[in-house]
């Protein structure tokens, strides 16, 4: 039997309420496969194509940024759509998303295993094969990524309330990219693509039974206008900007990990799963901490201070050598706490301004498109311009040549402590003081 439509304050409450967690696993049961599929996406598929299957590093970084970048700017147009469909009843979202599940799972084999014919063909084949099934798979998954986030941007509630909402999300999205590092190496591409199956079904059946956002009152809109609408307001930019300075810092890194463990650490094969593996865990562990902290001083500092603590953790990067695997062990798990607050805090900022500009039960399905275009434009240029970059300054998968891996590091490790930085500065001195992102009621007007 589905959970009952609530008004906004009463649906966020009910995952603080006792028997709240399993409130949480049903709303946020989704996120495991959508963060266990991302991370073969958007990490190890680099890698795959450049070291199993030897696509050249130049062609595949064009192919990702051209197939990334048209997969992120249909976003916002997908948030409209999905605006439309919760403005016609929840059946219809989680009809369009029992699709979209089909198509991703579908599109993830297809990925991953390529054809024999398209691997006969060569190297051209190869990347026009990625490039059409990976526009494919990630279309699927930003279908369903923004209509999961926008259901629980719609339950509203304050600071505390939709931070714990985003937190059950996050969490389960964490163990999924815990299992998706650990389980290739352990049982194989195969098997882990089925467990990814299994548990999207099983997530799309569990989000049947969440809580419902309230059914908005008012008209929604779904013109062509509207999808531009977030963009005329400046506090939801600067949030953005923020997000984007941010977000391009973790993209660099999560893009080139695993060149980076390869060749500037030169571990081997089963160091991979525990690197990967400590980092998210670490993560998800670190959630409560920061739902903590956020009762004390609120998202805004919350968020700070998790940026900051990265800077102090990935900087010690740099002086990673050959083998070092026991100190990156420590980075990586130092580092997955800073990241819990990155992947909990942000997306509770989006969702408190939404109800600020009285935006709430219409337009989280746009507000949240353009938050996937950010996301995705990050991973995009990572990809496209780090990739090539690299190539050009003499570095190949398996390189040894010293100027080169020094290339690799500074990339990996200096790049993203620098906008780490920049991204805290703009957030301290644009969103500390406004009172869209520093109060901690449901109820806002446009000022």
């Amino acid at each position: 039997m589905h959970s009952p439509s609530a008004a906004p304050s009463a649906a966020a409450a009910v995952f603080s309420a006792p028997g709240g967690w399993w409130h949480g696993v049903r709303y946020g049961a989704l996120g495991f496969p959508l963060a266990f599929v991302a991370l073969p996406l958007y990490v190890m598929l680099p890698n795959h194509y450049a070291t199993t299957l030897g696509v050249s590093l130049a062609g595949l970084g064009a192919v990702l940024l051209a197939a990334r970048l048209l997969d992120a700017v249909v976003d916002p147009w997908i948030g409209r759509l999905c605006d439309g469909w919760f403005g016609r009843g929840h059946r219809e979202v989680l009809a369009w998303g029992a699709v979209m599940a089909m198509v991703l799972g579908l599109g993830l084999w297809a990925l991953l295993f390529p054809p024999a014919a398209v691997l006969a063909a060569g190297h051209s084949a190869v990347l026009a094969w990625l490039c059409a099934m990976l526009v494919v798979a990630s279309l699927a998954y930003s279908v369903l990524s923004v209509a999961h986030q926008a259901w629980g941007a719609r339950l509203g509630g304050n600071e505390a309330q939709r931070s714990r909402v985003v937190a059950w999300r996050e969490g389960a999205g964490l163990l999924g990219v815990v299992c998706a590092s650990v389980l290739p190496v352990v049982l194989g591409l195969s098997v882990s693509t089925s467990v990814f199956s299994v548990s999207l079904l099983l997530g799309w059946a569990l989000w049947r039974q969440a809580v419902r956002p309230a059914v908005p009152t008012a008209a929604v809109h779904t013109t062509t206008a509207v999808s531009a609408q977030p963009l005329r307001e400046p506090r939801f930019v600067r949030l953005l900007l923020v997000f984007l300075v941010n977000g391009t810092a973790s993209a660099l890194p999560a893009t080139l990990v695993l060149f980076f463990v390869q060749d500037r650490l030169q571990a081997s094969a089963a160091w991979q799963p525990a690197f990967l593996g400590s980092y998210f865990l670490c993560a998800a562990l670190g959630i409560p901490l920061w739902l903590r902290l956020v009762q004390r001083v609120g998202l805004v500092r919350s968020w700070a201070c998790g940026m900051l603590l990265a800077v102090a953790v990935f900087v010690w990067a740099l002086a990673v050598s050959p083998g070092d695997e026991w100190l990156f062990l420590l980075i990586c798990a130092l580092g997955g706490v800073a990241l819990g607050a990155d992947l909990a805090l942000p997306g509770a900022l989006l969702a408190g301004l939404i109800g600020a500009i009285g935006q709430r039960g219409q337009g989280e399905g746009v507000y949240f498109g353009w938050w996937s275009l950010v996301n995705k434009l990050n991973l995009a240029l990572a990809a496209g311009l780090t990739l090539p970059l690299l190539a050009a300054w003499g570095y190949t998968p398996g390189s040894r040549d010293p100027q080169a891996l020094q290339a690799l590091t500074w990339v990996y490790c200096g790049a993203p402590c620098v906008l780490k930085l920049l991204a805290t500065g703009l957030l301290w001195r644009w969103l500390r003081h406004d009172p869209a992102f520093s109060s901690d009621t449901d109820s806002h007007t446009r000022p």
